[in-house]
């Protein structure tokens, strides 16, 4: 009896505590959402008030009317979509190759992918100028593209790479002795049962292009100008128009949202890939 009402305890405990962490990380976003639909007179009040008096979605209406943000929307898409794709092809068989067929030469490649996440991103900023402005790729897709890349191949390589390592090297084996090549096997056997580690992986190059500031902010001007670029910009003569910057950024977050809701059940498998071994 005792220990029921220990282990109801310890549950209570445990989901509140729960429940604060998640509302600590959903309390900005909530703020967010409530000033988004704020007449623009009540996001200027003082002292500012969280939940609106008057709900109006005349932010939205003003955003959505606008020239500029469905065309960066658009660049942004375009940029993050590409840049997970070319990110995912490259690191999916470089992880598998760095984890099945272990040397020091691929040793020293996880560990050089793991120092580039190190380097700060502003280092980067003027060589990446320089260089897409030698070839002829500053302000265009393909440039904005390969920044990205850049930065997103490390963090997926060491993912997959964390995925990969609770792949059974048997099942490669076995597939080679039923008279599968090293590429089928890889194509046939292995990539099926790991589509739950590149949804992670997936979801979060994505987030990252998504998300990219800086190398947007250096490397584009205004044909190519991102979302976060245009959010960051807008202004009124007050001073920052915070109604149309935050029902911006609730569009924004939308389709980070949805990606995420539409892998759920990949992601879960992803996460808890390998956790249990019979």
């Amino acid at each position: 009896m005792r220990s029921a009402r220990r282990l109801n305890l310890n549950g209570i405990v445990i989901n509140a505590a729960a429940l604060v962490l998640v509302m600590s990380y959903a309390l900005p976003y909530v703020y967010l959402l409530m000033t988004s639909i704020k007449p623009a007179a009540d996001v200027q009040q003082i002292p500012p008030s969280f939940f609106p008096v008057v709900i109006s979605f005349e932010n939205f209406r003003d955003v959505l009317q606008s020239s500029t943000l469905p065309r960066a929307f658009a660049s942004s898409l375009v940029v993050a979509v590409l840049t997970t794709t070319l990110s995912l092809a490259v690191a999916v068989p470089a992880a598998y190759v760095a984890t099945h067929y272990r040397r020091r030469i691929t040793t020293l490649f996880l560990l050089f992918a793991l120092v580039t996440r190190m380097v700060p991103s502003v280092s980067l900023g003027v060589p990446l100028f320089q260089l897409l402005k030698s070839l002829g790729l500053l302000d265009t897709i393909p440039g904005l593209v390969l920044a990205h890349t850049s930065a997103a191949v490390p963090l997926a390589l060491l993912l997959m790479a964390a995925f990969f390592e609770g792949v059974p090297k048997d099942l490669e084996e076995a597939a080679r002795m039923d008279g599968c090549t090293r590429f089928q096997a890889f194509l046939k056997v292995i990539l099926p049962i790991m589509t739950g580690g590149i949804a992670v992986t997936a979801l979060f190059t994505f987030i990252t292009s998504w998300n990219e500031f800086l190398y947007a902010l250096l490397l584009t001007s205004e044909s190519t100008k991102t979302a976060p670029i245009v959010i960051a910009e807008y202004n009124s003569v007050y001073g920052l128009a915070w109604g149309a910057m935050t029902a911006a950024a609730v569009l924004y977050s939308l389709p980070v949202i949805i990606v995420t809701l539409a892998l759920q059940k990949q992601i879960v498998g992803g996460l808890t890939f390998g956790a249990v071994k019979g």
